[in-house]
């Protein structure tokens, strides 16, 4: 890992970036446990003390392909979010959210293996706050009396997206926008 100067050369990020790619698919197609330093390294085609100058562990590898894909997955729905208005946010939430994963079946891998092997506890009102927040503001901006829980209705769509993208993985053929239009259809009918 360079440590000499405050920033990484163009050569050393494009390395860390191959790094990234290499782990996210040996990931996906081994699992966590079938992921080494070794298979990493024979993936970008370096040594195992090549991987190590750029991260100082298998842990650190994963945990960099982790934020990667996250960040990937927050930047497509973010944007999805912004770009609509309040009453269709929610909607914008869960296209974009399924859309995103069908497209990036190895990214969703990458995110589960990480999430089950990681040990790193997760406080879920973060995951459900502020899909709660959009729900609360597409309901002020219909003039909807609706007196559903928000955070109920926040947790059955975190729950029924991480269904639709599991269903996706055991079955490709699966129609996960048909599947996203039904849940937006039922959140907008409860909102």
């Amino acid at each position: 890992m360079p440590t000499s100067r405050s920033r990484p050369t163009l050569t050393e990020q494009a390395r860390r970036a191959q790094l990234i790619d290499v782990t996210v698919e040996l990931v996906a197609e081994h699992g966590y446990g079938g992921t080494s330093l070794a298979r990493i390294a024979e993936g970008a085609g370096i040594t195992k003390a090549a991987v190590l100058y750029h991260f100082p562990s298998k842990d650190a590898v994963i945990e960099a392909a982790h934020k990667h894909v996250l960040d990937a997955l927050v930047g497509t729905v973010g944007a999805a979010v912004e770009a609509a208005g309040p009453a269709d946010r929610p909607a914008a939430y869960i296209r974009s959210m399924v859309s995103h994963v069908r497209d990036h079946p190895r990214h969703t891998r990458m995110i589960t293996e990480a999430m089950i092997h990681t040990g790193q506890p997760t406080n879920p009102a973060e995951r459900w706050g502020p899909l709660a927040q959009l729900l609360a503001d597409a309901r002020e901006a219909r003039g909807s009396t609706s007196d559903v829980d928000l955070r109920t209705l926040a947790i059955l769509t975190g729950g029924a997206i991480d269904a639709i993208i599991r269903e996706r993985l055991a079955d490709p053929g699966y129609d996960t926008t048909a599947a996203a239009d039904a849940l937006v259809t039922l959140i907008e009918q409860a909102t």
